[in-house]
C-alpha cells in the first residue's frame, strides 16, 4: 500500500501518508462514517488535495484503515498456523482473542465497521492467505475433537465482525466485547454442541 503507478513513494510522500491515516482513524473514530475528507486533511494539517492523491475516495481511505488491522490480524494466525506443535483449540482461540482485541482496540475501525452497509474490499491475494490461515486452524481444530465439526470457516469470521460491531454499541458492563468472545468459544466447543447447524445446506 505504499506506492502509486507501481512506483514506490518518496519519503515525504510516506510520511504524508501516515499523518493522513492517522488522522483518519481518529477522525473516524470520532464521527465515524459520517467524516468527511476536509476534516481529515484538517487534522493531518495537509491540504485535503494531498489527502485525495492517496486517497482518491472516502472509501479508499477507510480500506486503508481496515486493512492495517486486517494485516496484524493475518500475521497472527498466520504465526498461529505455523506453531504445528501447538495445541489446535489454543490456536484457534488464541486467534479469536487476537481479533477481537485488534478491533476493540481500534476505534475507528469499529465505528467504520459498524456502520457500513456494504463489505470492505481488500487485495484478492491477501483475502486467499486469511482464508488459507483460518481454514487450516479451523480443521486443525474440528480433527482434533476441540471444535463442533459442523462449523465452517465464514461462521467464524461472521460472529468475529458481529464483536467487532457490538464494540461500539451501549454496555452495562465494561469491555463487554470480552464477554461476547467468551461466550462464542463456549459455543463453538465440540461439546457444546446442541444445534444442527447442517440442516440447511450452505453454497
Amino acid at each position: 500500500m505504499t506506492q502509486v503507478s507501481g512506483r514506490p513513494l518518496r519519503a515525504d510522500a510516506r510520511r504524508n501518508r501516515e499523518r493522513v491515516l492517522t488522522a483518519a482513524r481518529a477522525v473516524f473514530a470520532e464521527q465515524g462514517h459520517d467524516a468527511q475528507m476536509d476534516d481529515v486533511a484538517k487534522r493531518a494539517e495537509v491540504g485535503v488535495g494531498t489527502v485525495y492523491r492517496h486517497f482518491p475516495t472516502k472509501e479508499a481511505l477507510i480500506d486503508a484503515i481496515a486493512l492495517d488491522a486486517f494485516e496484524r490480524l493475518l500475521a497472527f494466525a498466520t504465526e498461529q498456523v505455523a506453531r504445528e506443535d501447538a495445541d489446535p483449540w489454543e490456536a484457534l482461540e488464541a486467534t479469536m482473542w487476537a481479533s477481537a482485541e485488534i478491533l476493540a482496540g481500534d476505534r475507528a475501525v469499529a465505528e467504520v465497521m459498524a456502520e457500513m452497509a456494504g463489505p470492505l474490499t481488500f487485495d484478492e491475494a491477501l483475502q486467499e492467505k486469511a482464508s488459507a490461515a483460518m481454514t487450516a486452524l479451523v480443521e486443525r481444530a474440528q480433527a482434533a475433537g476441540a471444535l463442533r465439526p459442523d462449523v465452517i470457516v465464514d461462521d467464524i469470521v461472521m460472529v468475529m465482525c458481529g464483536v467487532g460491531t457490538a464494540t461500539r454499541k451501549p454496555h452495562s458492563c465494561t469491555e463487554a466485547w470480552r464477554r461476547h468472545v467468551a461466550i462464542l468459544l463456549d459455543g463453538l466447543r465440540a461439546g457444546s454442541a446442541v444445534s444442527d447447524l447442517t440442516l440447511k445446506p450452505c453454497s
